[in-house]
């Protein structure tokens, strides 16, 4: 229940007008690693993305987008044990530095700049930023996810929604 719900809310999310990737799907991969089981949780941002994509339109990337948020799905299953403030905001800010770090080399390997070093440095240069949008995005959608399921918690915790939510 929780793995579906996460996929349609990251669809929809990323179908509602937007700044350039202001998006919750690194948020949503690091909470499916921090609650779902491993195998669901690599699914969830594989699915919503593949998805989404479908209709957003595939590009030359894609493969560097979604393995970036595989990568932050592992993140998010690490930081399962390291569920404190710090934890969580330390993962969103290493996953954020990763995608950009892993979709900017994509960027450059499929030729959207020229295959020298100035290409790959100017790639990295002019993504800054998306990193700082994709960051803030991740940050704030982290809070959302991470929050929102903790007060729930505490307050089903004890009730028989408990089982169906928990």
């Amino acid at each position: 229940m929780l793995a579906i719900s996460l996929i349609v809310i990251g669809i929809l999310l990323r179908f509602v007008p937007h700044t350039a990737n202001f998006t919750p799907v690194a948020a949503i991969a690091l909470f499916a690693g921090a609650y779902l089981n491993k195998k669901q949780a690599l699914i969830v941002p594989l699915l919503l993305m593949v998805i989404s994509d479908m209709f957003l339109g595939m590009h030359n990337v894609v493969f560097f987008t979604w393995g970036s948020f595989i990568l932050v799905t592992l993140i998010g299953h690490w930081a399962r044990n390291h569920r404190t403030f710090k934890g969580i905001v330390g993962s969103s800010l290493v996953s954020s530095f990763l995608f950009y770090i892993i979709t900017n080399f994509g960027v450059w390997v499929m030729g959207w700049y020229p295959q020298d070093l100035k290409g790959l440095a100017d790639c990295y240069i002019l993504g800054l930023p998306f990193l700082r949008v994709f960051t803030v995005a991740t940050l704030v959608y982290t809070a959302v996810f991470f929050g929102a399921y903790e007060i729930i918690a505490r307050r089903v915790r004890d009730t028989k929604l408990a089982k169906v939510l928990l």
